[in-house]
């Protein structure tokens, strides 16, 4: 088998196609086999046979074997021919879907663009005037000259209030923040 004669379009289609025509005549095959066997096995008495039952059973045990091989038969037959539809939109068709994909890409990409570059402008010209707006009117002297800051004051977390006095106030008693009773 040529790989490289495979591996085109036409290579592909008819390897599957010949392969699911012989494999769906072997399917064909295998449930008339079946049929036949069943047909002879339920007509053969075998000694201590008690009338028909047991020689059907025995036929019907033996041809589902045949008529199971015969739907895996079928079922690799269908598998191939989806073999063969994965391989034409997986490999072939993939080259020329992502030629579109980027052609829609890019064109929306130009129409938002078109779009967005009206908007980005409009939007830079607003926030110019509101800055503008907002800042009021130039500083006037030299730019470099801060003014002084006020020095940083500190506040002690841990301190306790003061009363009218100006001394601490004592801390209160638990007793006194909560009655006797709910304690």
């Amino acid at each position: 088998m040529d790989m490289d004669a495979l591996m085109t379009r036409e290579g592909m289609r008819t390897t599957t196609s010949e392969q699911r025509d012989t494999w769906v005549n072997d399917a064909v095959q295998i449930r008339q086999m079946a049929q036949i066997i069943q047909a002879r096995i339920a007509n053969t008495h075998v000694d201590g046979d008690n009338g028909q039952g047991p020689a059907r059973r025995r036929a019907a045990k033996v041809s589902r074997r045949w008529r199971r091989a015969a739907r895996l038969v079928e079922k690799a037959a269908a598998e191939i021919e989806a073999a063969d539809a994965v391989y034409l939109r997986e490999v072939l068709e993939l080259p020329d879907r992502r030629a579109k994909d980027l052609e829609r890409k890019a064109d929306r990409k130009n129409r938002l663009g078109l779009a967005t570059g009206a908007v980005h402008e409009q939007v830079t010209n607003s926030l110019t005037t509101s800055a503008a707006t907002l800042a009021g009117p130039p500083p006037v002297g030299n730019p470099q000259v801060t003014p002084a800051q006020q020095p940083i004051q500190y506040t002690n977390p841990h301190a306790f209030p003061l009363g009218p006095t100006g001394h601490t106030v004592p801390v209160p008693n638990i007793g006194d923040l909560f009655n006797q009773e709910a304690m």
